[in-house]
């Protein structure tokens, strides 16, 4: 048989063509890996956002819920409404608790309540939600207006110019019942409220349950 030389071109020709296929394959490969590794970082990374999404959603069913229970406010909005005549207090001082004295028909009486007052007659307001339970017109105390209200409340808003309800009507928190007015006993205060407050039936000092909630009564 007669050998054949191979011609001088041929033999680099072959290492380049195989060093082609080798670059060809191993390029494949990495593909191949590089996709692998990216859908299962993907899968992770999904995992990782549901994980935080339920996280999240369990918090938030957690949250505490805001209180909605009102809170006693006072018989007026105008803020020039002052107070000037305080309730009546045991423990105070002797010079509060004198100025805290009535005097009419030649007798001395402790304030049951506190009188606000202000140049001009002002809106009168519920202190709660409730239903009115009477209505008078006393000659010495003026129209007097008691409301009833749960826990144990009751207000009763005296010296009244006028009264927008009647009574058994409902009234809300805020809710305008009238103005103020004058009466006999506190003539020398002129336009003014005079406000009550009683808790199971024992009048109370009002500005001790003022920002309160219901419930926080003891």
């Amino acid at each position: 048989m007669k050998k054949r030389k191979l011609k001088p071109f041929v033999v680099p020709a072959v290492y380049i063509l195989s060093l082609a296929m080798l670059l060809t394959s191993v390029y494949f490969i990495e593909r191949i890996i590089n996709n692998v590794v990216f859908k299962s970082e993907d899968v992770t990374e999904v995992e990782e956002v549901e994980d935080v999404v339920s996280e999240d959603t369990d918090v938030t069913n957690d949250m505490p819920v805001v209180n909605t229970e009102p809170q006693i406010i006072k018989p007026y909005v105008n803020e020039k409404v002052k107070v000037v005549k305080n309730y009546y207090d045991y423990q105070a001082d002797n010079a509060s608790q004198e100025e805290s004295i009535l005097y009419y028909g030649d007798t001395y009486m402790q304030n049951s309540g506190i009188d606000y007052a202000s140049d001009a007659e002002f809106e009168v307001v519920s202190i709660l939600d409730g239903v009115i339970t009477e209505i008078v017109d006393d000659e010495i105390m003026g129209k007097t207006v008691k409301i009833k209200h749960s826990n144990d409340l009751v207000s009763v808003y005296q010296s009244m110019g006028t009264v927008d309800f009647k009574v058994n009507d409902n009234v809300g928190q805020g809710a305008i019942i009238g103005v103020s007015g004058e009466n006999n006993i506190s003539r020398d205060l002129g336009n003014h409220l005079h406000f009550e407050l009683y808790y199971k039936g024992s009048v109370v000092n009002p500005d001790d349950y003022y920002g309160k909630l219901t419930s926080e009564l003891n």
